[in-house]
């Protein structure tokens, strides 16, 4: 009865775990946003995509179904790798004050090192001027996720207009993604956290 019952526990833990990307997957999405991120999206044919993954052609289909689906999971990727950088903020800083110093210092971080090339959601909607396509839904899920955490972050710090806050942060993000590619991050980066810290200054309870 032992047995059969530990047999039972393993085979459902088993079931219910969480199953791993393929290596082939990873490669193809890891090609796929540096290729898309670095040339444009339309610019970069599958063809170019299998070859820098490594993959074949039956592989790009039996994993993605087509383009499309590449290139949400390219977007869906981003998305969740800025998540993962605001959940990484929130578990290291516990004073709310802090965070909002930390998130304006996360965002210049990334114009500084890694999204030196503009914003890849604006990037991606200059490409795919459907506003009803799975893109465009996609790319706005993201800006509203963004919009409200920045938000909430906002509200925690007690900031008056926390919704104001969050509009104001997020524009100045989406400027300085922009200009860091067309003036150099050496520039923009600064302006964009003094102009940052200027906006939650005014917004602090005197």
């Amino acid at each position: 009865m032992d047995t059969t019952t530990r047999t039972t526990t393993t085979d459902a833990s088993t079931t219910d775990a969480p199953k791993r990307p393929s290596a082939a997957r990873t490669r193809l999405i890891d090609s796929a946003t540096r290729l898309f991120y670095e040339e444009g999206i339309h610019a970069v044919g599958v063809d170019r995509i299998i070859e820098e993954a490594a993959v074949t052609r039956a592989t790009l289909y039996k994993q993605f179904g087509g383009k499309e689906n590449l290139v949400l999971a390219y977007l869906r990727n981003e998305d969740e790798m800025l998540r993962s950088m605001f959940a990484d903020a929130g578990a290291e800083v516990a004073d709310p004050a802090q965070l909002v110093d930390a998130v304006i210092e996360g965002i210049a971080a990334d114009i500084r090192l890694r999204h030196t090339r503009g914003c890849p959601f604006i990037n991606a909607a200059a490409e795919y001027p459907d506003a009803e396509g799975a893109v465009r839904q996609l790319i706005e899920e993201h800006r509203e996720w963004f919009r409200s955490t920045l938000q909430g972050v906002a509200e925690l710090a007690g900031l008056n207009s926390p919704a104001e806050v969050a509009a104001s942060l997020v524009l100045l993000r989406d400027a300085a993604l922009v200009g860091g590619y067309l003036d150099g991050e050496d520039r923009v980066a600064p302006a964009f956290e003094r102009t940052a810290r200027s906006v939650v200054d005014a917004h602090r309870s005197r």
